[in-house]
């Protein structure tokens, strides 16, 4: 009975370990989405009053590497452009341009996608969309525990330094304590 304690102790901790090394590594996982373009819209000229309909659409979404965007449109065409052409409505060197009546777009790098009419008065009337995809989040390494020596000549006060250590415990250092006190204990098992 003894030896299946010891085993089961064993596959606990080891279980353990695992979901901390898991964790302490932070790899986020995030599943692509796809946008439609103007949502129940679509992609389609906007009304005189509500030129800036599409950017105020994307806006209000957040997009990441991976994602998609989904133009649905019907006697036009959308050119992917670079951000002259985009201010400008130059319709004549797209980067790509669809003109099927269903696009869709893939982000696949951080930063500013710019995406025009293939008409020319329809982008000038506000069928144009700009969408910034984000970088992802990169995670820095803990800034210095001891706080940096005051300036002399700095114009306000600064608050008075405290004599203790600050202290930074990280995920990573829990789980290299587990995984040595996991070597110890199987070291130790007869």
């Amino acid at each position: 009975m003894q030896k299946y304690t010891n085993m089961a102790s064993l596959l606990g901790l080891l279980c353990t370990s695992v979901m901390v090394i898991l964790v302490s590594t932070n790899v986020p996982v995030k599943a692509a989405k796809e946008f439609k373009v103007g949502e129940d819209l679509g992609w389609t000229v906007p009304d005189a009053n509500n030129t800036a309909i599409f950017n105020q659409w994307a806006s209000r979404n957040r997009f990441h590497i991976g994602d998609s965007l989904s133009f649905e449109y019907k006697n036009d065409s959308v050119l992917v452009v670079d951000k002259y052409d985009y201010y400008h409505c130059n319709t004549s060197k797209p980067i790509a341009a669809f003109n099927n009546g269903t696009s869709v777009v893939k982000l696949d790098r951080p930063g500013p996608f710019y995406f025009i009419s293939g008409n020319p008065d329809h982008c000038k009337n506000g069928q144009r969309l700009l969408v910034d995809v984000m970088s992802p989040h990169k995670i820095s390494p803990p800034t210095s525990a001891f706080p940096p020596e005051p300036d002399e000549a700095a114009a306000s006060p600064s608050p008075t330094q405290s004599s203790g250590v600050l202290v930074s415990v990280t995920l990573s250092s829990v789980s290299v304590a587990l995984i040595a006190t996991f070597v110890t204990f199987l070291l130790s098992a007869p």
